[in-house]
């Protein structure tokens, strides 16, 4: 029997189309983490032909010259707008070899099943092709989750899926048959003049709750997390808030790729490495 999704695949559909019209104002997480993929595949000195742009937003992902381009989402809003289709991440609708690089950033982190999204996507890969992904993990919103148990005391109610960290990440590839798996990450800190600019931003990027299980959050308890928000800022008046992008890359396998050295085949012990030099 599946186990029951942690999110809510309806509510994330609609919250996404709600933040279509005005995500511009709000991209700022997604453009670095796009400017992160880029610098990865800078590295890369091969040539791709069919790209997957995976969860497209509003298509800003500029795929390598010359190759070919399709784009998924899963909200239809955003599908439409890059001309893509629509659907979940964890259920593609793509032939296994479809793409030779495959790019996701931004919605991994609230997938139904992200190490059955990370299959399909290695699934949807040719041999030796490319994967290279980006979502908010680690100890993100570490404020806002700090402030929101504050403001409900003794009944705190989870209002913040649970993030992926850098080692579970690694994992994950691994888990799901990429090779030559690489997870790494880089802190972004924002500051935020209130508490309310801090929702807004999540609201208009589609990164609200999205549990399956929510509450309302009383107008007391609202009003106290916006004044432990406060007493947290500098002299300025803003308040720092924390997001940290995990980044993954991974491959499809493929014979020509090298492996790694098999167990006790090197010539020298590390024991022998690190033993002072004599005399």
């Amino acid at each position: 029997m599946a186990s029951p999704d942690i999110f809510d695949r309806s509510a994330r559909r609609r919250r996404r189309d709600r933040a279509a019209a005005g995500y511009g104002a709000h991209d700022f997480l997604r453009a670095a983490m796009l400017d992160g993929i880029a610098d990865r595949l800078g590295a890369v000195t091969r040539d791709f032909t069919d790209v997957l742009d995976l969860g497209c937003f509003d298509a800003a992902f500029v795929p390598p010259p010359g190759t070919r381009v399709a784009r998924l989402d899963p909200g239809f809003g955003f599908a439409k707008a890059g001309g893509g289709v629509q659907a979940d991440e964890d259920r593609l609708p793509f032939a296994d070899g479809a793409f030779d690089l495959v790019v996701a950033a931004g919605t991994l982190d609230s997938v139904g099943d992200l190490p059955g999204a990370l299959t399909l996507i290695r699934r949807t890969l040719r041999p030796d092709g490319l994967f290279l992904g980006a979502f908010v993990g680690g100890n993100s919103l570490s404020t806002l989750r700090a402030v929101l148990r504050e403001a409900e005391g003794d009944r705190p109610v989870a209002r913040l899926h649970p993030m992926v960290d850098l080692r579970s990440a690694g994992d994950l590839l691994v888990r799901a048959g990429l090779t030559l798996p690489v997870a790494d990450s880089e802190t972004l800190t924002v500051r935020y003049a209130s508490f309310g600019r801090l929702l807004d931003d999540l609201r208009g990027m589609a990164g609200s709750n999205l549990l399956a299980s929510r509450h309302p959050l009383r107008r007391d308890a609202l009003a106290r997390a916006a004044a432990a928000f406060a007493a947290r800022s500098g002299p300025d008046g803003r308040t720092d808030e924390r997001f940290d992008l995990i980044f993954l890359t991974g491959w499809s396998p493929s014979p020509d790729q090298p492996k790694p050295a098999r167990r006790g085949s090197a010539g020298a012990s590390l024991a022998a490495a690190l033993r002072p030099p004599s005399g």
